[in-house]
């Protein structure tokens, strides 16, 4: 099997039956395990937070917010770096590299875990290196752009992306199964111990780390031998720095920050929300359950952006946004009075279904965008040129991709940090959600603005 191929041009039916499919499904269905287990890592300390005090961290409460909010800094700010990797490295070789990289902060929490006298620097140092997990999204997804034509590109990405966050879930519903059972025995470490109302758990936290070590290294494996570069794919930093000066990259940008800046961040924050506003409640029972519908609903948003436009889509998943944040004020308690749990976490999980379809749309118009400003440019100086337009816009539709995934990311800090603030100002988390929906507001006029109204400047 060739790992470069030299001619690659889905755009051609023929080609594309013959064995473009093929090709593209198989590095398709290895991507997705590969950025499944980045999700994972990037999220492992929104649930190990929950357990460091119980086995003697003595940490503050704002110190494991920062643990938190620090691997999607770390993340968001190396999505940028990221976004340009694929076309200047390869997307197999990338994939492979990147993927390996996830065994540095897995192993070291495993190991710094099991000492409770382990300094908060440290951590912080682990739970940054964390977000080697979220940077690989933005090379991932620019990756498989290239592979699909654009008819397809939406439900690829959807399905790339949209079964990749499911790490999120993953992560949340797998960790506290795995650090209440030796699945290692002794080579991982023994137990810590956990002494509540007087009765005595075990505890194997270090597993919440090395879980994910035999798993990453599989799929490095099958990344390596199994992918391929595509060799038209390449391009120099400087070739996709032209992003940065279309405007349309920085107007999706901020669109994003809306979709999977709320995905990221509402999945970091959710477990200690619940445990804020509904102190009874042990949040790690249903904080896994919005990322899981916000995954699959990122599928289904590519596929019906492939059929209906995805600037429509995007314009109704916002406004409909706007209405479940007005759902989850309203069943919020009022100064530590009221409220209602079962309404609150519904009105989350709708809100999380209608993120996650805005995350499919938002990623299916970008290709769109791109494809009609170059065609636009290349109109009425031949067939070469059109042809060249269409590697041109796939190219910088790739990197912006990437991008606005890197500025989408922060998301992921500013919402646990806004939340946090909302906490220290005013005791309830309510003045950050009327902030969302302000911000949700300007989104649903940007998008229908350039995007999604009659005769918008670039239809898609």
């Amino acid at each position: 099997m060739a790992k470069v191929l030299t001619q690659w041009n889905p755009e051609d039916p023929k080609f594309w039956e013959q064995q473009g499919r093929s090709i593209a499904r198989r590095n398709l269905w290895i991507s997705i395990p590969a950025l499944l287990l980045a999700f994972a890592v990037w999220q492992l300390w929104s649930v190990v937070v929950v357990y460091l005090p119980r086995i003697g961290f003595n940490y503050t409460p704002n110190e494991l917010m920062w643990l938190t909010a620090l691997p999607a800094l770390s993340g968001a700010t190396l999505r940028i770096f990221y976004s340009f990797m694929v076309p200047i490295f390869g997307g197999r070789r990338w994939t492979a590299v990147s993927t390996a990289s996830l065994l540095i902060p897995t192993v070291g929490l495993g190991i710094c875990i099991q000492d409770p006298t382990t300094s908060f620097s440290t951590m912080a140092i682990l739970a940054l290196l964390c977000g080697f997990g979220g940077a690989n999204f933005s090379s991932s997804m620019a990756n498989i752009g290239y592979f699909f034509p654009k008819a397809e590109k939406g439900s690829a990405t959807g399905l790339n992306a949209g079964l990749g966050n499911l790490g999120v879930s993953a992560v949340q519903f797998i960790v506290p199964l795995v650090i209440g059972i030796g699945i290692f025995g002794a080579i991982a470490g023994g137990p810590q111990t956990w002494t509540h109302d007087g009765a005595t758990s075990y505890l194997w936290l270090q597993n919440a780390g090395f879980v994910w070590v035999p798993f990453i290294s599989l799929v490095v494996i099958f990344a390596w031998f199994g992918m391929n570069d595509i060799a038209s794919a390449k391009a120099s930093f400087a070739d996709q720095a032209t992003i940065f000066k279309r405007k349309h990259n920085w107007i999706m940008c901020w669109l994003y920050v809306g979709t999977f800046g709320s995905f990221i961040g509402f999945s970091a924050a959710l477990p200690l929300l619940i445990k804020h506003e509904f102190p009874a409640v042990n949040p790690l029972t249903y904080a896994f359950l919005g990322p899981l519908l916000g995954s699959i609903f990122r599928v289904f948003g590519g596929f019906l952006s492939d059929k209906i436009g995805g600037a429509r889509v995007t314009q109704w998943s916002f406004i409909a946004m706007i209405l479940c944040v007005g759902a989850v004020l309203f069943f919020l308690p009022h100064q530590g009075q009221g409220g209602n749990f079962a309404g609150f976490l519904i009105s989350f999980l709708l809100l999380f279904a209608f993120v996650g379809v805005g995350n499919g749309s938002t990623f299916a118009q970008v290709p769109n965008i791109f494809i009609q400003f170059h065609k636009r440019l290349a109109a009425g100086k031949g067939e070469d040129a059109q042809k060249h337009a269409m590697l041109n816009a796939n190219k910088e539709s790739g990197a912006v991709l990437g991008f606005i995934g890197a500025i989408g990311a922060y998301g992921g800090f500013a919402i646990p940090r806004i939340n946090g603030m909302s906490i220290d100002q005013t005791g309830s988390i309510a003045m950050a959600f009327y902030c969302f929906i302000g911000f949700y507001i300007t989104c649903v006029l940007i998008n229908w603005w350039f995007y999604a109204r009659k005769n918008a400047e670039a239809p898609c």
